[in-house]
């Protein structure tokens, strides 16, 4: 059954392209608009690489990323 939820939550691979090059985009595609994606855009405007990294982790692990 965890395999199965695994599955369903793989992040669609134009969400971590999003992610890359704009991280709150890649955020509200993956999550839509919840406190990770206002999390992302704090984070995007204090820098772009710790946006991205935020952004990836959220889409990429989102097990262990207790913000929903």
């Amino acid at each position: 059954m965890a395999r199965q939820q695994a599955i369903r939550a793989a992040a669609s691979p134009w969400a971590v392209v999003a992610a890359i090059l704009l991280p709150p985009l890649g955020v509200f595609l993956g999550r839509g608009i919840t406190p990770a994606f206002w999390v992302t855009v704090l984070l995007t405007l204090i820098g772009w690489v710790p946006g991205v990294v935020m952004a990836l982790a959220l889409l990429l692990v989102p097990d262990r990323i207790p913000i929903r």
